[in-house]
């Protein structure tokens, strides 16, 4: 038998208890036995995260001896405590006239329920993958132990992601602050919420939570919400949020939080805010504490597990792959570290992260999706750049539906066509940024896309606004004259 992790399962009932009882079932299994370990293994990876669970599951599927560790819950973060919930609630709330705090969050919890057989427990071992529930440790570099079972190992990919940063503010720890871990197992809504971070996951919940009638005070170190976003997108998504009551406290630094009776003051110079609980959204930071990681001869810089291109540590038969290794803390991210370190694991070590084109979406309503770089950071290398932009609410789709917000700004070298950024904010930004990053990844210019031919009506027609814009400026005044002269002596 194992240790469970600390994961609610309380008897008590609420609304979505029995999605919850099957979810923990399916992630994490009651009566749960850890195989017999095999005598070796060709790959052994610590935790079943997106990055471990699809690393995992394809090194098995080409028949590599697959041991996989995992200490709280089959799919990490992004099933149990982060992008599922999240975007089940966000989606809730967006499509709900006077959506009740209740019928939210059961509606959170079965759409976890029904995502987790595909990270469940069964799912891998049927894929031929010894799954070991429990926390993992290095012995040395090619040996692993999880409970009283050590399993040794051809190598190891570590994939044990991050957990949110509590800041170092007075009076923090003591108000029992929620956090992603957390927030999805309210059972009741708090009347007054401070949220701490304006950052992505910050005003998704702050969105969604309003949106149920708690009282949010989104407070934000920087001078605006979403601080890394186009300044038009921030500030499009700060009078979202206003016209969903939410309070903003920007350039905000909090002091201390004050505490009475079941109540607690956030102190931001003279702004006292009197909330019923606080959420904290203030970033993440790997998972790397419990992993003996000096064993195995693999270093920590700036708080990630070191890594090349590869994605090999410092002693090469370990890899790491996701958040853990890395500042881009997306799922998506992880499943592309994931195909990298099962070729460097298993063959040759060919793939890099060298050439990775890794997009950001915001699931606000509106959406703000970006990817590449910024015209912030474009300026600050002194690369020079020209901007293409496309006003969403001059597509015919766009009127024909009355959604007229929204715009798609592509940055490209100057005088040429490749693609160096892109950012798009709409209602569904993050569905419209697919072709942005399909063009990126195959070095494919706005001439080159702008030979597509996209259907009509539609607001993907953005993508041959841009590429008609970009082809009129090759027109030059030469090429004009000559087009003149052609057209004087052929009439």
């Amino acid at each position: 038998m194992i240790d469970r992790p600390k994961i609610n399962l309380s008897n008590l009932e609420y609304p979505g208890a029995d999605h919850d009882r099957s979810w923990h079932q399916l992630v994490f299994p009651r009566n749960y036995n850890n195989p017999t370990p095999q005598s070796r293994y060709h790959l052994v990876v610590i935790g079943a995260g997106p990055a471990g669970l699809i690393t995992a599951i394809a090194a098995a599927g080409l028949g590599a001896k697959v041991a996989l560790i995992e200490q709280k819950g089959m799919g990490g973060d992004c099933l149990n405590v982060g992008c599922v919930p999240s975007k089940a609630l966000l989606e809730y709330t967006r499509r709900t006239s006077s959506p009740s705090f209740d019928d939210a969050f059961t509606w959170l919890r079965s759409v976890r329920e029904s995502i987790a057989i595909n990270d469940s427990v069964d799912r891998y071992l049927d894929h031929g993958v010894d799954v070991f529930l429990g926390s993992g440790e290095f012995i040395d570099g090619q040996t692993v132990q999880v409970g009283k079972n050590r399993l040794k190992t051809r190598r190891t990919v570590i994939a044990t992601g991050s957990r949110p940063i509590l800041p170092n503010i007075p009076g923090l720890i003591e108000s029992e602050p929620l956090t992603n871990e957390s927030i999805f197992d309210l059972i009741d809504p708090p009347k007054r919420l401070a949220i701490l971070g304006a950052g992505a996951v910050g005003c998704e919940l702050a969105q969604a939570l309003a949106c149920l009638g708690i009282e949010i005070n989104l407070f934000e170190m920087a001078d605006t919400i979403l601080p890394m976003a186009h300044k038009k997108a921030s500030a499009e998504i700060a009078r979202s949020l206003i016209a969903k009551n939410v309070q903003l406290h920007t350039k905000c630094q909090i002091s201390e939080i004050r505490h009475s009776d079941t109540k607690m003051t956030v102190v931001a110079g003279p702004t006292k805010t009197t909330v019923d609980k606080i959420l904290v959204a203030a970033g993440r930071q790997a998972n790397t504490e419990t992993l003996c990681l000096e064993k195995a001869g693999v270093k920590i810089q700036n708080g990630l597990i070191a890594v090349d291109n590869k994605l090999r540590t410092t002693n090469p038969r370990v890899l790491a792959a996701g958040d853990v290794c890395s500042l881009l803390k997306y799922t998506h991210n992880a499943d592309a570290h994931a195909r990298i370190v099962v070729q460097n694991a298993l063959f040759a070590p060919t793939a890099t992260t060298t050439n990775l084109i890794i997009p950001h979406c915001t699931y606000t309503n509106p959406e703000v999706s970006s990817v590449g770089k910024t015209s912030q950071e474009l300026q600050a290398e002194k690369i020079s750049y020209d901007v293409y932009r496309v006003e969403l609410g001059d597509l015919d789709r766009s009127q024909t539906e009355g959604d007229k917000k929204g715009f798609v700004e592509v940055l490209t070298n100057k005088g040429g066509d490749k693609i160096l950024g892109a950012t798009i904010l709409a209602r569904d930004a993050g569905e419209q940024i697919t072709p942005i990053c399909i063009a990126m990844a195959n070095s494919l210019g706005l001439k080159e896309i702008g030979k597509a031919t996209i259907p009509y009506p539609t607001r993907g027609e953005y993508v041959k606004r841009l590429a008609d814009t970009y082809n009129r400026t090759r027109i030059t005044p030469a090429a004009n004259r000559l087009i003149k002269t052609w057209f004087r002596f052929t009439s």
